[in-house]
C-alpha cells in the first residue's frame, strides 16, 4: 500500500507540477514582473503622465525559472502525497477513486488552498501593504485546516450535522477576519492586483482539477498493476 502511494503521488505531483509550472510562467510571472517594476520605482503611475501597460519585461531565464519549476514540481508533490493518502483512506471506506472522481478530489483541494484563504486574504503583487506575515500564516493555516476539514464533510459525512459543521468552519475564519494592514499603501496600480489575483486563482484552478486528475488516474493505474502482477 505505501509503495502504491508513494508511486501514484510522484508520478501525479511531478506531471500536475511540470504543467503548473508552465502555466504559471505564461499567466502569472508577467504580471508579477510588471508590478515589480512599480515596486522599485522604474515604472510611476500616481500623478504624472500615464503609462504604458505593456512595458518591456524580461524573458526566460533558465536559472530564475528552471528553479521555479523545479520547486513547483516537488510543492506539488507534497500535496500529492496528502491527496493520495486521503483517496487510500477513502477507499477502505468503501469509496471508488478513478481519475473522473479525481476532479472532484481536485476541486476540494483548490477550494481548500486557494479558494477558501483568498474570499479574505486575497493573493497580493508585491509592494501592497499588507499586515504582519506571521500573523497572516496562522490565519492562512487555520483557514485551510478548517476548509479541509469542511471538504471532508461535505464528501463524506452524509447527514445534515456534518453538512451544518462544515458550512460553519467554511464561514467562522472570514467572521473573525484575516490580519489587515493599518494603512492602505503601495504603487501598484490596481489593476496589475486584480488581474494578479485573478490569475492565481484560475492558475490554481487547473493546477488543482489536474493534480486531482493525475493522482486518481495512478492511484487507479497502481491498483490494476498490482491486481495483474
Amino acid at each position: 500500500m505505501m509503495n502504491r502511494i508513494l508511486t501514484s503521488a510522484l508520478f501525479a505531483g511531478a506531471a500536475a507540477g511540470l504543467l503548473t509550472a508552465l502555466l504559471q510562467l505564461l499567466f502569472v510571472q508577467p504580471v508579477l514582473l510588471h508590478a515589480e517594476l512599480y515596486e522599485t520605482g522604474e515604472l510611476v503611475h500616481f500623478g504624472g503622465a500615464a503609462v504604458s501597460a505593456h512595458p518591456d519585461l524580461p524573458g526566460f531565464d533558465v536559472m530564475r525559472d528552471g528553479l521555479s519549476i523545479i520547486f513547483t514540481m516537488l510543492t506539488y508533490t507534497g500535496y500529492a502525497l496528502v491527496m493520495v493518502a486521503l483517496m487510500s483512506l477513502a477507499e477502505s471506506k468503501g469509496h471508488v477513486v478513478t481519475a473522473r472522481a479525481g476532479i472532484l478530489w481536485g476541486l476540494a483541494g483548490f477550494v481548500t488552498f486557494h479558494l477558501a484563504p483568498a474570499l479574505t486574504l486575497a493573493p497580493e503583487v508585491p509592494g501592497v501593504a499588507a499586515a504582519d506575515v506571521f500573523d497572516r500564516q496562522i490565519w492562512w493555516t487555520a483557514t485551510v485546516a478548517a476548509a479541509g476539514i469542511a471538504m471532508w464533510l461535505i464528501a463524506f459525512g452524509g447527514n445534515l450535522v456534518s453538512y451544518a459543521i462544515a458550512v460553519a468552519l467554511l464561514l467562522l475564519p472570514h467572521l473573525i477576519g484575516a490580519p489587515e494592514p493599518d494603512s492602505f499603501t503601495g504603487p501598484v496600480p490596481t489593476e496589475i492586483g486584480a488581474l494578479f489575483a485573478a490569475r492565481a486563482l484560475g492558475v490554481g484552478m487547473a493546477a488543482w482539477v489536474l493534480l486531482g486528475t493525475f493522482a486518481g488516474y495512478f492511484w487507479q493505474s497502481e491498483a490494476q498493476r498490482t491486481a495483474a502482477a
